[in-house]
Parts: structure tokens; C-alpha cells; sequence
């Protein structure tokens, strides 16, 4: 079980060696977090995972030889105990639903703040989504709209208002047992209810969940 003294161990993905460099500079003096490397493309990513086994990643969407669409894609197939946040410009919204769809967990602008990154890193580390505040109101409304929208109404009523509510539980990054204790059910009971959900949405993990909750109107992320 991971806990507060833990040292996430990251790897770095830009094909923008002044980016990394900056990147570098503002993450090396966090006590918790350890830079194992860093690569400027896709396929130089996925190497780098084969041998620094990283907790957490963080690379760009758009990269020469192979892309960070194709680059999640790859590591949540090989990698899946590794998490990946996507760095995006603020143009990128239909980049980042992709990154997403593929496996993401998050996603940062390339501009956010020192702070945005380390909490974006801890939310990765703790299996939690994370979503810029910038554009999350944004994103959202481009999930809704987009090419499964015409299913919103009909996949929505599918589901029940307690599968709802654990839906939402799921999303703001509830565990089983906290889910458990905020509704009065069992770990067992919400862990059948999560694997149903699942089912239903056809996605294979939370963020799956996040963004088809989003896409039906079930969940707004906080901004």
C-alpha cells in the first residue's frame, strides 16, 4: 500500500529539450519525487519504462517517431501499474480526451504552475484522475459532445441512482471502503457494483469511468 513517505518515481517525455530542462529544474527539489529519466519521443519513452519502471509519467501529446496517444496506449497495455499525465497547449482539448480514452489519468496545461504539477503527480500516484483547472469546464463539454453523444440519453438511464452515486464516488477518486462508508454498503458490495459499472460502460478502468460519466452527463469534475 503506498503512503506519505513513498518517492514517486517519474519519467519525462518532450521533444522540447528547453521544456524538459524546465521540467527538470522545477521538480528537483521536491523530496518526494525522484526524475528517472527523460525521452523526447514515444518510442524513447517506452524504453525508458522497460528500465526505470516509473510510478507516474508525464509526456507530451504531440511527438515525432511515435506520439503520446500511441505511447499510453503501449504502456497501459505492457505498463499498467505505471500512470500517465498528458501535457497539452491550450488548443488540444480533442488531444486530450484522446490521451485519455487511451489510458490516461490526467492531463496538465504546459504552462501550469509548480504546485498544479506536484499535486497532478501525487493525484497519478494514488491512482486518482486529475484534470487542469483551467480547461476542465472545457473538456467537459467536449466529452459531452462528442462521437458517443447521440447515445447519452439511452446509455444513461441504464444506469441506477445507486450505481450513480457510486459512479460520482468513483470519479472524485473514492476507495471501495470510502465509497462503503458514505453509502453504508459493504467493500464486497461496492466492489460488485464497480465491476458492473464497468461492464456497462465498456471501459476497463476508472479513467474509463471518468470520462464515459462525463460524456453522459453523470459527472463534472470541480473546477
Amino acid at each position: 500500500m503506498k503512503n506519505g513517505n513513498d518517492v514517486i518515481k517519474i519519467v519525462i517525455a518532450d521533444d522540447h529539450e528547453i521544456f524538459r530542462d524546465g521540467l527538470k529544474l522545477m521538480l528537483g527539489s521536491i523530496k518526494d519525487i525522484r526524475l528517472m529519466g527523460e525521452a523526447a519521443n514515444g518510442k524513447e519513452l517506452i524504453a525508458l519504462i522497460e528500465k526505470a519502471t516509473p510510478d507516474v509519467v508525464i509526456t507530451d501529446i504531440k511527438m515525432p517517431v511515435m506520439d503520446g496517444v500511441e505511447a499510453t496506449k503501449y504502456i497501459k497495455e505492457h505498463f499498467p501499474i505505471t500512470e500517465v499525465v498528458a501535457l497539452s497547449m491550450f488548443d488540444d482539448e480533442q488531444l486530450i480526451l484522446e490521451m485519455l480514452e487511451a489510458g490516461a489519468i490526467g492531463y496538465l496545461l504546459k504552462n501550469s504552475d509548480k504546485a498544479e504539477v506536484i499535486d497532478a503527480i501525487h493525484s497519478a500516484y494514488k491512482r486518482q484522475p486529475y484534470y487542469c483547472k483551467f480547461t476542465s469546464g472545457k473538456l467537459s463539454r467536449l466529452i459531452a459532445f462528442s462521437k458517443h453523444a447521440n447515445q447519452k440519453k439511452q446509455k444513461e438511464a441504464e444506469f441506477s441512482e445507486r450505481e450513480k452515486d457510486i459512479i460520482k464516488l468513483i470519479c472524485e477518486g473514492c476507495t471501495n471502503k470510502e465509497i462503503g462508508e458514505k453509502l453504508f454498503l459493504s467493500s464486497r458490495t461496492v466492489e460488485g457494483y464497480r465491476m458492473k459499472i464497468l461492464e456497462k460502460m465498456d471501459v476497463k478502468n476508472i479513467v474509463g469511468i471518468v470520462v464515459e460519466a462525463m460524456r453522459l452527463g453523470i459527472y463534472s469534475p470541480q473546477l
